[in-house]
């Protein structure tokens, strides 16, 4: 199976870039990214492409590949209202029509996160804009659809690039996992069940953190 994956240097990402090279089912991995990555390995081809509004210059690429884990995304408290809106919509939809139309076949995870609104109406932009983009991916007519909701998620590699907000929490996620695991997953563990995901598929479309972990033991995940 050959992948494409986006947001490569972010938390999830990476993990899933890293999971992806010991995963005997995925024989090669394409990050799409604006710049070189920190990881190599045989497995994994970067491409540097700078106009995530753009893919027309992609096109035999996504035709040569199975599937897609859209990882890209950034913290609401990083870049203002308009930027948020472009990075989480305009970028995942721009991408998924461009896969689709050059290959129907083509399976597109999107990583959305708990709380996103499907109303579109919540006062918070994080929720309101994961909604909207959900949702508008569900109107393009995708064969293979799959929104991940991940609570908060737990980083067990170190990445530079992990927001503020969630390098704050880094501390406290192991009480977190103690008191209310239902609300947390490891990165680990959330890489390990998109990939699974992505081979295997779902019956269902739209997974919130609990369905994600309910996944962790049909993976080869150990605890962390």
């Amino acid at each position: 199976m050959k992948i494409i994956v986006t947001g490569a240097t972010g938390l999830v990402g990476a993990e899933v870039l890293r999971q992806a090279i010991s995963d005997n089912r995925i024989e090669e991995v394409t990050a799409i990214v604006r710049k070189p990555l920190e990881i190599t390995h045989p497995k994994i081809k970067t491409v540097l492409h700078q106009d995530f509004t753009d893919y027309s210059n992609l096109s035999e690429l996504f035709k040569k590949h199975d599937a897609c884990a859209w990882c890209l995304g950034i913290s609401q408290s990083q870049v203002n209202k308009e930027e948020y809106s472009v990075i989480t919509y305009d970028y995942a939809l721009a991408a998924a029509k461009a896969m689709l139309q050059a290959n129907p076949a083509i399976t597109f995870l999107f990583l959305s996160g708990m709380g996103a609104d499907s109303t579109e109406k919540s006062s918070t932009l994080f929720a309101r804009v994961k909604g909207k983009t959900e949702n508008a991916l569900k109107k393009l007519g995708l064969k293979k659809l799959f929104i991940v909701r991940p609570g908060g998620i737990r980083p067990i590699h170190k990445n530079k690039n992990t927001s503020f907000v969630n390098k704050l929490m880094i501390p406290v996620f192991p009480l977190f996992q103690l008191l209310i695991p239902s609300m947390v997953i490891t990165s680990v563990e959330l890489a390990k069940v998109i990939l699974f995901i992505i081979k295997n598929g779902s019956d269902m479309e739209l997974l919130e953190n609990k369905d994600l972990r309910n996944l962790i033991s049909k993976t080869t995940v150990q605890p962390a």
